[in-house]
């Protein structure tokens, strides 16, 4: 796999996590590194991965590889 950098603005520091988003579902779901890039999906650092917050009334998934939370209610 190639070298990917975070999708934050600014940050170069390498992607190890990927976050996609389930609108009709309000979810979130924050997994490991895709194989491959997507346009609708954002790759993260651990940094962003571990800060990452959803809007009120949406849910996020953190997949237990990165040291998750279940799914928040």
């Amino acid at each position: 796999m190639d070298f990917r950098p975070c999708s934050r603005v600014a940050c170069q520091a390498p992607a190890v996590a990927t976050l996609t988003f389930d609108y009709s579902d309000a979810l979130a779901v924050l997994g490991p590194l895709a194989d491959t890039k997507s346009p609708h999906s954002f790759d993260l650092c651990q940094r962003h991965a571990q800060r990452t917050a959803v809007p009120v009334g949406w849910r996020l998934m953190r997949h237990a590889a990165l040291g998750g939370d279940q799914p928040e209610p």
